[in-house]
């Protein structure tokens, strides 16, 4: 049996192809409810699915420009504190990962030495969110290795000398940014060595 010519119109793109899908499940809805029920999308489980979907899509949506535009408000303050020469004082905060990764970005990905510094030395000192565990184990998978690696190196140097000042292990910052694989053997190799020790 041929479709009539609208039908075949419909029947030739995607949309029209949902459509007359549409027309079809509707069809069948109302021919399978009492004789004269009217069609009401309030009752229509798959339309309410579909709103709900939508809802959600667009809910998840605005979280993410929320947290775009929050991620790039820290890169700004974290910009203005490095400018002030006061970004060493500050203790990091949860999501500073993400703004380190956007001022990475800003810089056309050019390596940002002095707050992956910044980060390596809270990381390894327990500073800010890193008091917490879970913060320093969620920083593996967020941060860069070469930043890991100096946090790794500070931390072992730590040990080996108690009560260092961190300004002390400026060499470290320096080896970690030029030699990022060095700096991680060498704390590996310190790691090592204490375990040994003990």
């Amino acid at each position: 049996m041929r479709q009539d010519s609208r039908h075949e119109d419909l029947a030739d793109d995607v949309h029209g192809r949902a459509e007359l899908a549409e027309g079809e499940r509707l069809d069948q809805l109302l021919a399978a409810a009492p004789s004269g029920t009217v069609y009401d999308p309030d009752a229509d489980d798959v339309v309410q699915a579909e709103l709900a979907a939508e809802a959600a899509a667009a809910a998840d949506r605005e979280a993410a420009v929320r947290e775009a535009q929050r991620i790039a408000a820290r890169a700004d303050e974290l910009q203005a504190l490095r400018e002030l020469g006061t970004l060493e004082q500050t203790e990091p905060r949860d999501g500073d990962e993400a703004a380190r990764d956007e001022l990475t970005r800003r810089a056309g990905g050019y390596v940002q030495a002095d707050v992956d510094a910044w980060l390596a030395r809270a990381l390894a000192a327990h500073l800010g969110h890193y008091r917490d565990p879970a913060a320093r184990e969620a920083a593996v998978g967020l941060l860069p290795p070469p930043v890991l690696d100096h946090a790794s190196l500070l931390d072992e140097l730590a040990h080996l000398a108690p009560g260092v000042d961190m300004d002390q292990l400026a060499f470290a910052a320096r080896l970690a940014t030029t030699e990022p694989e060095a700096a991680g053997d060498l704390a590996a190799l310190l790691a090592r060595a204490s375990s040994g020790a003990s």
